[in-house]
């Protein structure tokens, strides 16, 4: 069925999406703005296609993509929190620099062919029409998109350290006055945010499009940074938005291969240009933004001022 099929591309395409924004919005919610999600993406993406081909194994790439992810999430770290640096600069000078990396790195795997990571069907599920396929017979990583929205929900809300965690990016001084470790939390939420965008780079390199591209990434780590603006730092609204914004994506796609009379550059604007109408409409209601913002955003933090 060509609407099955439509459906399946727009959760494929969706689920880096739900993944890079929701690490980025436990970053945000300990106070810290990271603007590198497109940089660590792409540095999981040529890594987790690089150790998958060395490896012949998909789940082994997988692990290597959050790894990188994490790892470069450690540099952003050291420099906008041990040495103070602007959030802002260091999380866009981090994209240029994975996108450089990235591209010298995967020079040599342009054009070799893929592991794909294939399918997990879970028994009687996945038989039941139209919705057995969508959503039970999927790779790893779609079923690791769900628990982590419902894992992050409750550790935000339900969990001490996920109440210590949103105290710390609403007031840092007032947490640390209270004795709660500001550094070592932020340390650990940003490492958390690189491992999610390192899991949505190897999304793309190993399901999505099973092969290395340069930039393949292709802005998504961009829309991933308005996704958690525009669903208010809540997981469940961010699963709904990176679902929203998957189907525009696909939705244009489908459109250039219809014939529609559209230019091919209007169609592939429309996720971008969604994403700045969005914008838009949330600005307009600056008293909702205000009261789910995390007051500390991207302050910096030193413990002896």
């Amino acid at each position: 069925m060509i609407i099955e099929a439509i459906l399946l591309t727009v959760i494929t395409a969706s689920t880096p999406l739900v993944i890079a924004a929701l690490g980025e919005l436990v970053t945000e919610r300990s106070g810290v703005l990271n603007l590198g999600v497109e940089g660590m993406m792409i540095i999981g993406a040529v890594c987790a296609f690089a150790a998958a081909q060395a490896s012949g194994s998909p789940f082994i790439g997988v692990l290597a993509g959050i790894l990188a992810g994490a790892a470069f999430s450690l540099l952003f770290g050291f420099l906008t929190l041990t040495l103070v640096a602007n959030q802002v600069a260091t999380g866009l000078a981090l994209t240029i620099l994975g996108l450089g990396v990235s591209g010298m790195v995967g020079e040599s795997l342009v054009g070799v062919p893929g592991v794909k990571l294939a399918p997990i069907a879970i028994p009687v599920l996945a038989d039941i029409p139209i919705v057995g396929p969508l959503f039970f017979k999927q790779d790893i990583i779609f079923y690791l998109s769900i628990a982590l929205v419902v894992g992050v929900n409750w550790f935000l809300f339900k969990s001490r350290a996920g109440l210590k965690l949103r105290a710390i990016g609403d007031s840092h001084g007032s947490a640390h006055t209270l004795g709660l470790p500001v550094i070592r939390t932020r340390y650990l939420a940003v490492m958390f945010g690189g491992a999610c965008a390192g899991l949505a780079g190897a999304q793309l390199s190993l399901v999505y499009t099973p092969q290395w591209v340069e930039n393949m990434s292709a802005g998504r780590g961009w829309i991933a940074l308005a996704l958690v603006v525009f669903a208010a730092w809540r997981p469940w609204r961010l699963l709904a938005g990176g679902y929203l914004f998957g189907a525009v994506t696909i939705g244009q796609l489908h459109a250039q291969a219809f014939g529609i009379g559209l230019p091919s550059q209007f169609l592939s604007a429309l996720p971008y240009a969604a994403t700045i109408v969005v914008l838009i409409i949330i600005s307009h209601n600056r008293r909702t933004t205000l009261i789910n913002t995390p007051a500390s955003l991207g302050k910096p933090f030193v413990p002896d001022r």
